[in-house]
């Protein structure tokens, strides 16, 4: 694990600090949080960004075609 010297400013680290506090866990605990929230939400655009590269329209209206015209039907009654 590595260790790491963060500036923040005072209004953030006030923020992080009382934040942490209410959840009862600790502000690095906080920090790696939301680091690792950040990273996921990245990877994800990536990942999504990659497959609209493969993506057809051609193939998606093809099976949107298939489709029936039609009213859903009501399950709630």
């Amino acid at each position: 694990m590595s260790t790491m010297s963060l500036r923040l400013p005072d209004s953030y680290h006030t923020a992080v600090k009382d934040i942490a506090t209410q959840d009862n866990i600790s502000i690095n605990q906080f920090i790696v949080s939301a680091v690792a929230e950040k990273i996921a939400a990245f990877e994800t655009q990536q990942y999504l960004e990659k497959r609209a590269q493969r993506a057809s329209k051609d193939k998606f209206l093809s099976v949107l075609s298939k489709v029936p015209a039609a009213e859903p039907k009501d399950f709630d009654k």
